[in-house]
């Protein structure tokens, strides 16, 4: 792997000149330590041939600490009347090109996701070569959701999850994230890395979980309580603060 800086948010008035860490990927082997040491997959830059990680404050399950909370068991209760089921697809043997998947996952984004995502970005989120399994879930044989996971060794990175909407009472989302959770921990996975936490908006990750930890910039910290005062006074930065000239990686 190869890490390197980038230059970020500059504040003349404060003296702030911010570099951000970015990690380019250069085998699968490392994947995993990719993911300890704090970073996640960037795919907002089309253009962007080869597989960039960024480091930011993410969330991981480390399984050795998971075990269920009473909040997985309500969920799993309410939805059983459901017949939920889900089944673990290889992306090789997942038809990514089917239009009505591609549709499915950008209606959901449209209405759940903070920001804006294209068809385009889907498709190339589709194209990573770490991408590597697709979680499909069904009620009452329905395909009513998917995950898009990157696993390699002891790692799974749950990285983009669609859902139908039509389901608020049965608290869907909650259910897949912890079905893959439970998955890997069957599996004897060491860690399931959730993405990014910043916002309040973000703390559902938090309180549902048992084994929580986050990337502090430094280590892995399971002081949740610190986390939810930093969601609490994460402050939005406007994005004419942060502009960025995407050629900058395309030469790594």
């Amino acid at each position: 792997m190869k890490i390197f800086l980038s230059e970020s948010l500059v504040q003349y008035s404060s003296y702030t000149f911010n570099y951000a860490l970015y990690c380019l990927k250069e085998k699968d082997k490392e994947i995993p330590d990719i993911y300890n040491l704090g970073f996640l997959p960037y795919s907002n830059d089309l253009k962007l041939e080869k597989e960039l990680f960024y480091m930011a404050r993410s969330l991981r399950v480390n399984m050795s600490d998971f075990k269920e909370t009473s909040e997985n068991r309500r969920v799993l209760k309410k939805i059983e009347e459901l017949n939920p089921s889900f089944q673990v697809i290889p992306i090789n043997e997942f038809d990514t090109e089917q239009a009505s998947f591609k549709t499915f996952c950008f209606e959901f984004a449209k209405e759940r996701f903070t920001e804006p995502i294209s068809i385009e970005r889907i498709e190339y989120i589709l194209k990573w070569k770490s991408l590597s399994h697709v979680f499909e879930f069904s009620l009452n044989n329905k395909k009513v959701g998917f995950v898009l996971c990157i696993l390699y060794g002891g790692t799974l990175h749950y990285w983009f999850s669609f859902f139908d909407l039509n389901y608020p009472a049965y608290s869907l989302g909650k259910y897949m994230m912890f079905s893959v959770i439970k998955w890997a921990f069957e599996q004897k996975m060491e860690a399931v890395y959730l993405g990014t936490c910043y916002g309040e908006k973000a703390l559902y990750k938090a309180r549902d979980f048992k084994g929580l930890e986050f990337f502090d910039g430094n280590v892995w910290n399971n002081d949740m309580k610190l986390l939810k005062e930093k969601c609490k006074n994460d402050a939005s930065v406007e994005l004419d603060h942060f502009k960025r000239d995407k050629n900058y990686f395309l030469d790594v």
